[in-house]
């Protein structure tokens, strides 16, 4: 005699959540957007009007700055400007480097106490929250017009930014070394320069080119206030209305960008085939 196998009897399916409250939450958050960009919109008073308005001024200006004035003296003042404008991101760079470091470590949890972890974080905020044009219209004011106050602009909020993200790196690298350390004894210095330091160091030297090109394009900006290099000729070229000279300054810059663009290019990748 065969006994029938019994079957299990069937869930039922559990219906599927409804959707209704992640429809309206989207569609708040859409409102919220599209009200933001409209606001946007009026306080920084886009007018289609006005551009189509200012395109004869366009024309007026192209047909004054072309052909670029490529004479000699013209040529050779805006590479000499551009050379120091060079000078200037990468000297706001490198001597950043030693403060940027210190702060770093000192941002970062595990190799400084509490108090001066937040201490040392509320410095970087405030280097990276104040603008490189307004620490060199502080120096140009404090120690005259020239190159000298665009390096010591730099400087100040490079040692920020830098800071900031030398700090995030060193947060990032593996524990596992660092742990091993503090259970043999070692002390804070040792965990950094022994564990750290030497994990992050490709990272750290990349972020560090990065900034030098971004110090550069800075510091054409920081020539516009009197900081020196080619900013103050593409500034000065404006108030005397020598567009063409204006052209020429501009087309120097685009060489010079270009070319710390291949030179941080190559060291990336010289730095990313090192062993």
């Amino acid at each position: 005699m065969t006994t029938a196998v019994q079957r299990p009897a069937r869930r039922p399916v559990p219906p599927k959540p409804p959707r209704t409250r992640g429809r309206v939450l989207g569609w708040i958050v859409a409102a919220l957007v599209l009200a933001a960009h409209l606001a946007a919109w009026r306080a920084t008073e886009i007018s289609a009007s006005a551009l189509v308005e200012g395109a004869t001024g366009m024309v007026d200006f192209l047909s004054e700055a072309v052909p670029p004035d490529f004479g000699a003296d013209v040529l050779a003042e805006s590479a000499a400007a551009s050379v120091v404008t060079l000078w200037i991101g990468l000297l706001g760079t490198t001597l950043s480097i030693p403060g940027s470091l210190v702060l770093a470590l000192l941002a970062t949890r595990g190799t400084a106490p509490g108090w001066v972890y937040q201490a040392a974080r509320g410095l970087l905020s405030f280097l990276r929250a104040v603008p490189d044009v307004v620490f060199a219209l502080i120096f140009v004011t404090a120690v005259g017009l020239g190159p000298f106050p665009g390096v010591l602009a730099l400087l100040c909020h490079n040692v920020g930014v830098m800071g900031k993200l030398w700090a995030e790196a060193l947060e990032e690298a593996d524990p596992g070394p660092a742990q091993a350390l503090r259970s043999a004894g070692a002390g804070r210095v040792q965990v950094a320069a022994h564990a750290l330091l030497p994990v992050v160091t490709p990272q750290l030297v990349g972020l560090l080119l990065y900034r030098f090109d971004v110090n550069v394009r800075s510091s054409l900006v920081l020539g516009l206030v009197g900081a020196g290099g080619i900013g103050f000729l593409i500034n000065q070229s404006i108030q005397l209305f020598q567009f063409d000279e204006l052209l020429t300054h501009i087309l120097v810059v685009l060489v010079l960008i270009v070319v710390v663009d291949q030179l941080s290019a190559l060291a990336r990748r010289l730095l990313g085939s090192a062993p």
